[in-house]
């Protein structure tokens, strides 16, 4: 998929155009078994169900089933996976000095306009024979996903990214919200967010509620596409996620939006009515 030694294309480049960040590109993960990766898809599957579910309840459930697993590595794999139960927790440690993070600022607020607010969160997606994570940076009003990029390492280039290409292709948004993780909440992307002068705003620390339109974007992703079909490699995918995501925006229709598309709700688009 990328050629070190492209007498033509950099290496940078390259990246750029398959839309996955350079540091992922020089990365070497470690191998993950066979039965880590199947046990790490049900994970997937069954936190879309149950978001409140911790290692501990993951293990029960999964033992429910019949299937021999412990506690550790249960909470191995959702550490690989970047999940952890939703739930209100005392915070048990400390955030990086450099890491300041930002007050919630759409409590009471009504949403009622394109480019209002943005969010952007990440989500684990399983392939054939590994995995990767996928940001989607989503506009609230309209639910249009603005950008999107893949990683196959939760670093914060590839957030960076994506948050770069939505402000290029559709301006600037008067807050940004996301949740309390390091991409988020790292210099690089706050320094971004704060040099187009947009309002930062951060959910409550393990409160998913915050943020939920894009959490109902990767229920929707994941069980009307993703889960439907077999990637064997991050190339694969890409193709596949952008074809369903010019689909999302542009033909599916949601009931929430009066049956209308995010694209036609985005641009304020009139749909004509039938004879």
């Amino acid at each position: 998929m990328l050629e070190p030694k492209h007498p033509e294309i950099s290496y940078t480049l390259q990246c750029q155009l398959l839309g996955i960040s350079r540091s992922s590109a020089y990365y070497k993960p470690k191998p993950v078994s066979p039965d880590d990766l199947e046990l790490m898809r049900q994970i997937d599957e069954q936190y879309l169900k149950t978001p409140f579910y911790g290692s501990r309840s993951m293990t029960k459930h999964f033992r429910r089933l019949g299937q021999k697993v412990n506690r550790k590595r249960i909470q191995r794999l959702m550490r690989l996976m970047g999940i952890e139960a939703v739930y209100p927790k005392p915070r048990t440690s400390k955030p990086h000095p450099e890491h300041k993070i930002y007050p919630y600022l759409l409590r009471n607020m009504e949403i009622n306009r394109p480019n209002q607010v943005w969010a952007a969160d990440i989500t684990y997606i399983p392939l054939q024979r590994g995995f990767m994570y996928l940001v989607g940076v989503m506009d609230w009003y309209s639910r249009k996903v603005l950008a999107w990029r893949l990683s196959n390492t939760l670093d914060t280039d590839f957030c960076v990214s994506a948050l770069e290409e939505a402000i290029r292709l559709y301006g600037c948004p008067e807050i940004f919200n996301t949740d309390q993780g390091s991409q988020f909440t790292s210099l690089a992307f706050t320094k971004t967010l704060e040099g187009s002068h947009i309002k930062i705003s951060m959910d409550g620390r393990g409160n998913f509620r915050d943020n939920i339109f894009i959490e109902r974007l990767w229920w929707t992703v994941k069980y009307q596409y993703l889960y439907l079909h077999a990637f064997n490699d991050g190339a694969e995918l890409r193709r596949g996620l952008g074809s369903w995501f010019h689909f999302y925006n542009q033909d599916r229709f949601h009931q929430s939006l009066d049956d209308k598309t995010p694209d036609e709700i985005y641009y304020g688009l009139k749909i004509p009515k039938a004879a």
